[in-house]
């Protein structure tokens, strides 16, 4: 029997508890508290470890602690770190612009280096500049190292406006630990570029660039100071775009894993928003990684089929809170005493003794090692509060919404028969004779009074749980179930993405 190999996305879902495979099971750790692959996870905490191996290895100090007192002091993991890229007339200057005011970092131009005032380097590459017409790889290289090393880059980050420009430039920049964390690529066809390179105009004051056809000034002011830019021409434009293409399939290879292409030939809006989305997503990281998944929605949104799905590729627990009172009375254990009464009677189960249900299975070691899928659980802001004052947080909340009539066409069709116990529903699987529909009864809870009953109860209560849990990924239920899985996986898979203001 051949055993398949575990993928990226295997093992970035191994419990945190997990004892290692060459470990012998009776020296493993038997009990970790759930509060302690929280904490990793919260403060990021193999993140920052492996942050700080990376530049003890790229910088290489001599006294490695006091360096990594002043990197920590920084606390600029997270700044933006960007590079942009693109052809002739692409924009990428504007896109650049845009996510540096968006994002209140610094913008890195050749030409702001090159006339920068109080900088011997940037007074040697002018004269440089003014005598060859261009700079070398090597002087503008240290051009941006020196302006990273200032103060606002470090506490603000940067984006790199068309540099690197060569595979020479992209290596040597890699060799002096400059990393950026997204590359975007703008990409459109060349008869595009050269058409839209016509048209450029710039504002000499603000450096904002405009357009005869697509994006002119409705203010005489700004209309009347505009100049055309040099080196526009068609056959100007060509040639760069020639030198473009040659440089840029060189230049892609040493971005594998955090490069983006875009397409430029759209409204230069979309291609910003575009952008943003993109460097406001974390890269998945190497850290190992326990689900905690809570899936909310409203009746027949298909949490219980998703949460199977789960728990069958990832080996999650699925916790059912309405399957879990049911077996504990079942069972006959002393939390079933506590519920039988309710079930007799109808009624809704307290949400005291719910918690104490819940709590000793989350706190299971096969839910701490391996994870677990919520769904029932919650229903009002109260119930979350509870199952976080335990600290039962999940990692991953998703909201299922579904359209009314479609819950209405899921529920109210489903049928069963009382005398082999198949289910059925009347339109996605209707019974196959007459004889067996003629028998077919409908559970009391599929009438469309109480549907709506439920539909209106969760609706009631889902904008404050959203607001509760911050995190949250909403998706439309309302298609394939295979497709929604999908979108699940890939939102437990990839790292949340960040909240820019």
């Amino acid at each position: 029997m051949t055993r398949r190999r575990a993928g990226p996305s295997d093992r970035c879902l191994q419990g945190a508890g997990a004892p290692h495979r060459g470990m012998d099971a009776t020296t493993a750790p038997h009990h970790i508290p759930p509060e302690m692959p929280q904490y990793g996870e919260t403060y990021h905490v193999f993140e920052l470890m492996q942050n700080m191996l990376e530049q003890l290895l790229i910088h290489q100090p001599k006294d490695p602690i006091p360096f990594l007192i002043s990197h920590l002091q920084q606390d600029n993991d997270n700044v933006p770190k960007i590079v942009i890229l693109g052809p002739p007339a692409s924009g990428k200057t504007t896109i650049a612009m845009w996510l540096c005011k968006h994002l209140s970092s610094n913008l890195i131009m050749v030409e702001d280096l090159i006339a920068r005032k109080f900088s011997s380097l940037a007074e040697v590459a002018r004269k440089h500049y003014q005598k060859m017409k261009k700079l070398s790889s090597t002087l503008l290289i240290k051009l941006i190292q020196e302006r990273l090393k200032e103060e606002d880059c470090v506490r603000r980050g940067w984006i790199l406006d068309g540099i690197p420009e060569t595979r020479e430039q992209a290596l040597m920049i890699q060799t002096l630990g400059i990393t950026p964390r997204h590359v975007i690529v703008l990409s459109a066809p060349d008869t595009v570029l050269i058409e839209r390179n016509l048209g450029k105009r710039i504002d000499p004051q603000t450096r904002e660039i405009y357009h005869t056809t697509f994006d002119w000034p409705s203010e005489s002011e700004i209309r009347n100071r505009l100049m055309v830019p040099g080196g526009i021409s068609e056959l100007e434009t060509a040639q760069k775009l020639l030198e473009y293409h040659r440089n840029i399939i060189r230049i892609l290879p040493a971005y594998p894993k955090i490069l983006k292409v875009i397409n430029a030939d759209q409204p230069c809006v979309d291609v910003f928003y575009q952008a943003l989305t993109y460097v406001q997503t974390n890269h998945r990281s190497n850290a190992p990684f326990t689900p905690r998944v809570l899936l909310c929605g409203p009746v027949g949104s298909g949490k219980s089929l998703q949460a199977a799905l789960l728990a069958q590729k990832y080996g999650l627990v699925n916790v059912h809170c309405g399957q879990l009172l049911k077996e504990a009375v079942a069972d006959e254990s002393k939390f079933g005493e506590l519920i039988q009464p309710y079930f007799q009677k109808e009624m809704a189960v307290p949400d005291s003794i719910i918690m104490k249900v819940l709590s000793q299975r989350l706190s299971q070691q096969d839910s701490v090692q391996k994870g677990w899928v919520l769904h029932g659980f919650p229903k009002d802001l109260d119930q979350a509060h509870m199952l976080n004052s335990l600290g039962f947080q999940p990692n991953r909340v998703f909201f299922l919404n579904v359209p009314f009539d479609s819950v209405i066409e899921r529920l109210t069709l489903r049928r069963i028969d009382p005398v082999t116990g198949e289910r059925y529903h009347l339109m996605y699987k209707p019974p196959p004779t007459m004889e067996i529909k003629a028998r077919l009864l409908q559970n009391p809870k599929d009438t469309e009074e109480q549907v709506k009953l439920k539909m209106d109860l969760f609706y009631r209560n889902s904008l404050e749980l959203e607001e509760f849990y911050k995190h949250t990924i909403t998706l439309n239920a309302d298609q394939d179930p295979y497709t929604v899985f999908e979108y699940i996986e890939s939102g437990i898979i990839n790292p949340l993405p960040k909240k820019v203001p």
